[in-house]
């Protein structure tokens, strides 16, 4: 296993982008008081998470990762996560 040294691009997260991703993860058909009132948080409190106004905390992020289906990583970053149990051929 390799650790990769993180630089200081890997370790500032684009909080817009985060912003869009859970924009995403609630859809059209959800408004955000809903999505608020199922993570435990106010509606002003998601309009700047979806806006890259703060940053998620990890506690939030698990909730999203529940309500969704999506990794955190896909939250944070934007990539999929490979599957530990995937064969290698």
């Amino acid at each position: 296993m390799t650790i990769r040294k993180a630089n200081s691009a890997d370790s500032n997260p684009d909080l817009k982008a985060i912003g869009r991703r859970i924009r995403q993860i609630r859809g059209f058909e959800m408004r955000q008081v809903e999505l608020a009132k199922a993570l435990g948080i106010t509606q002003a409190q998601l309009s700047k998470y979806e806006r890259g106004k703060n940053a998620p905390t990890l506690e939030l992020l698990l909730k999203l990762k529940h309500i969704s289906g999506k990794s955190i990583d896909w939250i944070v970053a934007g990539e999929a996560v490979e599957s530990l149990a995937t064969p290698r051929g």
